[in-house]
């Protein structure tokens, strides 16, 4: 994309000045000339056809300005009043927002500029109409640019009649434009750069089609779905007249060495190569160490591995080098050795994502080096004692690698921006030099073991915009440097120590703050109100500290609010104001808040993830929680919510977790869960009081894994329509980690470090199940639950058959109900099974056979029933003790007394002590274990006392396997402790 606004706006540049310079009169020229009437008739006819969405673009055309050669993006000649340029293209001003584009029509009058050199009509909005035919008959056309512009439909074959055409750029980001063929194209001699990037070209053979483009330098392929297979015949075409120079062929289906062939026709003239996001595997071809005038190579993202060839040493201009996100393997010292020839050239070197090992080297003789980024790689071992020389780098990542160590001095690098060194296991003091960084912009030092302790009056000379110090020592106090840190966008500040109130500064810290995270601290106080301290704030996350008092205002434009496990208090009500359509996630879970929950949840359209859990709230549900569309996780846990579900909750039909357990909601189970809300994965209302029967539309729930009813007052038989619950059928399960997706990210899309993308790109939420007998709350391994606890209730009948069919379930309890009837026969289908407790009902027959061969089963519970005949034996149900199958008295078998049918085994008759006599201890046997010891023992310990250099070998072999589990284990330590800081 780089080389491609390059390539346009140098030649922009150069048919601006060809246009000027044929355009302008000589030395002196003072005759005026305007514009010609009939073109500006023309003109004024285009506009009629076209809306300008802003009201900038033609404003001033057809105003009191007549002269049509000064209205905005016009020019004239200068000698001949023609127009020859029309540039009308559309852009986004960033700074306001605000987006200046054209829609409409192109209306025929165009045809009247038959003089018309240059059109841009580029990042317009045309909505899917045709190219018009009309474009093809402005033979003078010299430049052409229609990318970014919503047109729709087939490419004409009428623009292969604009035989002067030099630049022709068609691309853009949808994929609305199709491709009868490109025959037309070969027409277009004198063109030298084609655009035809994210229009669907696999069904023509465009390759072959420029073999007669002998001007050509600049192709642009992107994203073309170009196949996988090169044509045969087109190697036995002749490219090298071709002055190819700039080549974009990303994003296509490339998979094998065909288009390397053909790509190696250019490797004279090729100057920009852009092969990435192509499936190309297997390892980099040698042949590209040959093309001797490259400047940029990218090769991203095109699973290759093994070694980067040695050819690249050859690559004396390179510039630009991409190959990151493959399985690239080797030594990074060894690599900069290899590219030592460019150490006055290279300026980026992207090797992000793949599997480069060893130590960083001193890389600063790379003098014009602005970005290294070495992420998610293996490194290791530790930084250079210091850096060579100064260095222009502005880029430095070396994030996820296992790089230790102490931070070196870095006043080498005056020019650096940007430093990441986030998932490492570097250690001690950061230097206070870090300070003499003026230039620094992003500082991502987290989850290290570094210690951030510097002198009271310490002031650094950067102002950044982003601090991420998670897991880093900064405490117990705030550190006072934070004071000078004006521009901050993005403080990042999880479990770094601190033990302290937050003093009244910080509070005043920066007006530009976007994103603020001090969680995990033991920080204390009451929150002023901050509706006005940070106005552009959107997400705030102040989870598990000691925060008290109530909930103050906080900015209404907020995405995202995490105060959990604090000891807020009181009413929720002030939160209403930032309840608004921008808000995404709320948790105010496990804090001291009590009254209702105020009934203004209307506007939050967008709220994906609401938690309320463990707090003293009640009163009744508000019914504007289905209002909550978009909401996916609602956990309302150990309240004291009361009444019945409000109907309107039918309406968040995007939930995929519901917690209301440990309330007192009451009534009957609406139908409406199952037929409405039919993407829920987990559904609990555990310790309630509702009533009545399981409703049969619970059946509907394909995707449920954890379904909890316990501990209400639910009465009737179990539906036998169970076996539709598809989610349990399969035994395997698609993730560990049940993550929730969030669409609102807009204002962490900037920020580089992947772990606090992570964590508001993905939700994982939790539940509360009772596993083993003990109710716990599961959240990274919430995915691997599936379960089905309907326990504590008053439900009758028989178990259905067809809970067989759940091979995927891994806990049932039906226990403490007055259920009857035998154990279902095919209980060992249910395979997957660990947990089964069937305890305190009435069910009678004997237990069956199948369930000795359940092989995960380590929980099991029959007690309290009325189960008969024999316990069957197996290696899994052998390992159960009596209590298992206590109150059945009429039951046998081990563990239990025997059955009386058991025929008397026969013992060996007691000898006169009344003891049975052991038969295999003999004279024999004591002799044999002493002879054995006495050879063991001297063959192995003689030859070490007999030969001093076996004695010395075998005790230095010792020491070495000593040395190498202590070396282990206090690696392997050191890992476990990283992976639980994280």
């Amino acid at each position: 994309m780089v080389s491609k606004i390059i390539t346009v706006s140098m030649l922009f540049v150069a048919f601006t000045c060809l246009l000027f310079s044929s355009s302008s009169g000589g030395a002196g020229a003072v005759k005026l000339i305007r514009c010609r009437e009939n073109e500006r008739q023309a003109l004024l006819d285009f506009k009629k056809e076209i809306v300008d969405n802003d009201g900038l673009l033609l404003s001033s055309w057809g105003s009191q300005e007549e002269d049509c050669c000064k209205w905005r993006g016009i020019r004239c000649s200068n000698t001949t009043g023609h127009v020859i340029l029309l540039d009308l293209h559309g852009w986004d001003d960033y700074a306001t927002g605000n987006l200046f584009y054209l829609s409409g029509k192109v209306s025929p009058s165009l045809l009247e500029l038959n003089h018309l050199k240059y059109l841009d009509l580029s990042y317009n909005h045309f909505h899917s109409i045709p190219i018009p035919e009309v474009i093809g008959s402005l033979s003078q056309l010299q430049y052409l640019n229609l990318s970014f512009n919503y047109f729709g439909g087939r490419v004409p074959h009428q623009l292969g009649n604009l035989t002067n055409l030099r630049s022709l750029d068609l691309g853009s980001y949808d994929a609305y434009l199709t491709v009868e063929n490109l025959e037309w194209l070969s027409d277009l001699r004198l063109l030298r750069h084609l655009d035809l990037s994210y229009i669907d070209l696999q069904k023509v053979d465009l390759l072959q089609s420029i073999d007669r483009l002998s001007f050509l330098s600049s192709l642009h392929l992107q994203s073309c779905n170009l196949p996988g297979i090169i044509s045969p015949s087109l190697h036995l075409t002749n490219f090298s007249s071709i002055p190819l120079s700039i080549i974009d062929l990303s994003e296509n289906r490339f998979t094998n060495s065909s288009i390397y062939n053909w790509l190696f026709n250019f490797s004279s003239s090729l100057v920009d190569v852009d092969m990435s996001d192509n499936p190309l595997g297997g390892s980099i071809p040698d042949a590209f160490g040959n093309m001797m005038s490259l400047e940029s190579l990218r090769l991203s993202n095109c699973a290759l591995e093994g070694e980067i060839p040695k050819s690249f040493k050859n690559l004396s201009r390179i510039q630009s080098l991409f190959l990151n996100s493959n399985n690239l393997t080797g030594q990074l010292p060894e690599l900069f050795q290899m590219l030592f020839a460019s150490k006055n050239s290279l300026e980026i070197l992207k090797l992000s994502r793949n599997k480069f090992s060893g130590s960083l080297p001193d890389f600063t003789s790379f003098s014009s080096l602005r970005q290294l980024l070495v992420d998610s790689n293996k490194l290791n071992g530790s930084f250079p004692k210091r850096f060579g020389q100064s260095s222009s780098l502005e880029e430095l990542d070396l994030s996820a690698n296992e790089l230790n160590g102490s931070l070196p001095d870095l006043t080498s690098f005056p020019l650096l921006r940007y430093l990441y060194l986030t998932n490492n296991e570097i250690l001690g003091r950061l230097p206070e030099s870090i300070g003499e960084l003026s230039n620094l912009k992003e500082l991502d030092l987290s989850f290290n073991l570094l210690t951030l302790e510097f002198s009271s009056d310490w002031t650094p000379r950067f102002q950044l915009d982003i601090i991420a110090l998670s897991n880093c020592t900064l405490g117990p106090h705030f550190p006072e440097w934070l004071q000078s840190q004006s521009n901050l966008r993005v403080l990042h500040m999880f479990r770094v120590g601190i033990f302290d109130i937050v003093p009244h500064w910080f509070w005043d810290l920066s007006p530009r703050l976007l994103y603020l995270n001090i969680s995990d601290n033991h920080i204390h106080g009451v929150l002023p109100d901050l509706s006005l301290k940070f106005v552009e704030l959107d997400q705030i996350d102040l989870s598990s500290n000691r925060f008290e008092g109530p909930i103050p205002l906080f900015p209404r434009n907020l995405l995202s609010l995490n105060l959990s496990k604090n000891m807020f208090s009181g009413s929720i009500i002030s939160l209403c104001t930032i309840v608004t359509e921008f808000l995404s996630f709320l948790d105010l879970s496990d804090n001291l808040l009590s009254g209702e929950v105020p009934d203004c949840w209307i506007n939050a359209n967008n709220l994906q993830i609401l938690d309320l859990s463990n707090n003293n709230l009640s009163q009744k549900i508000p019914t504007s929680f289905g209002f909550l569309d978009q909401l996916v996780f609602l956990n309302l846990r150990n309240n004291s919510f009361i009444g019945e579900l409000p109907l309107s909750l039918k309406n968040c039909s995007a939930l995929k977790v519901i917690d209301m357990s440990e309330n007192m909601l009451l009534g009957k189970l609406p139908a409406w869960i199952g037929t409405d809300l039919t993407l829920l994965v987990v559904l609990s209302f555990r310790r309630n009081e509702f009533h009545g029967s399981i409703p049969l539309s619970m059946c509907l729930q394909n995707h449920i894994q954890v379904l909890d009813l316990s501990q209400n007052k639910i009465s009737g038989n179990i539906p036998q329509c169970f076996n539709k619950f598809y989610s349990l059928i399969q035994t395997q399960n698609s993730s560990t980690t049940m993550s929730i997706e969030l669409s609102n990210k807009a204002s962490i899309g900037y920020f580089h470090s992947s772990q606090l993308y992570y964590y508001f790109g993905g939700y994982v939420p939790s539940a509360l199940v009772q596993w083993k007998g003990k109710v716990s709350e599961y959240k990274r391994l919430l995915g691997l639950l599936k379960c089905i606890d309907l326990s504590s209730n008053k439900l009758v009948g028989q178990i259905p058959q067809e809970l067989a069919s759940l091979e995927g379930l891994i806990s049932l309890n039906l226990s403490r109900n007055n259920l009857t009837g035998p154990i279902i026969q095919k209980i060992g289908q249910i395979k997957m099974l660990e947990i089964l407790d069937l305890s305190r009902n009435q069910l009678s027959g004997a237990i069956p056979i199948g369930l000795g061969n359940l092989n995960y089963l380590g929980v099991l519970d029959l007690s309290s029933n009325n189960f008969s005949g024999r316990i069957p034996r197996s290696t899994q149900l052998d390992t159960f003790n009596a209590s298992v199958y206590a109150g059945n008295d009429k039951l046998c078998g081990l563990p239990l007394p025997l059955c009386p049918e058991d025929e008397s085994t026969s013992f060996p008759p007691p000898n006169d002590n009344g003891k049975v006599e052991d038969t295999f201890v003999t004279t024999g046997f004591y002799v044999s274990v002493v002879l054995g010891f006495a050879i063991g023992f001297w063959g192995f310990i003689g030859p070490l006392v007999l030969r001093s250099s076996w004695r010395y070998a075998y005790f230095k072999i010792l020491d070495n396997i000593q040395d190498r589990i202590y070396a282990t284990i206090v690696v392997n330590m050191a890992r476990v402790q990283r992976k639980f800081r994280r």
